[in-house]
């Protein structure tokens, strides 16, 4: 599999083999769907509680007798029928909402969204990205000169000037191989990898 190499003017140089595995893998929907549903899921964390009817503060004594009112029986005011009382089925703090999946169907789906990103000309291959200050203008200038307004930087060692240049661009995102996660890689509209994060990649996904 050929990728296309480009340089700091964003300008095809030449190309890159890759592992056909990892790039040129068939789109398999359902599996891609599966694996951002749980990375998702698993990032929730279960920080919201409600009362059930025994955390409710009201009094467990009978409202009114069985019988002969002519009212609807009732048996205490915390009921969730009442206005005011438990839930029925609460919401609880240890509720878990992570999913599983098997690392082999992770990296599946990670190599048919790149494959996918690759057909669709998102992804491109650079040899080093870089910049000289930890300024986001000096980067954003960059950028604009490569046309890449919206992009994914995966680098194989976080370089501490370009992290700080990206923090303030909301449609700038730079991580390392290891943090290159299913959602960002779908959102963003381009996708740039260093040379060295490509090596990372075919020996981590493929």
């Amino acid at each position: 599999m050929e990728l296309k190499l480009i340089d700091d003017n964003g300008q095809s140089s030449a190309s890159v083999s890759a592992s056909d595995a990892l790039f040129a893998r068939e789109y398999n929907e359902a599996l891609v769907h599966q694996v951002v549903t749980a990375y998702l899921a698993n990032a929730r964390s279960a920080n919201r509680a409600q009362k059930g009817r025994s955390d409710i503060a009201k009094s467990t004594r009978k409202p009114w007798r069985q019988k002969g009112t002519g009212r609807a029986r009732a048996g205490m005011a915390s009921s969730p029928l009442w206005r005011g009382g438990g839930k029925i089925f609460p919401s609880s703090p240890e509720e878990n909402f992570s999913h599983k999946v098997n690392r082999k169907m992770y990296r599946a789906g990670i190599g048919a969204i790149l494959s996918q990103l690759v057909r669709e000309n998102r992804l491109s291959v650079i040899e080093h990205f870089t910049v000289e200050t930890a300024k986001t203008k000096a980067l954003a200038q960059k950028l604009k000169g490569m046309q890449l307004n919206e992009v994914m930087i995966i680098t194989d060692a976080m370089d501490e000037n370009l992290y700080l240049s990206a923090r303030n661009l909301p449609l700038v995102q730079v991580v390392e191989v290891s943090h290159a996660d299913p959602v960002s890689l779908m959102r963003f509209a381009n996708i740039l990898v260093t040379r060295g994060a490509l090596t990372k990649m075919e020996e981590i996904f493929a």
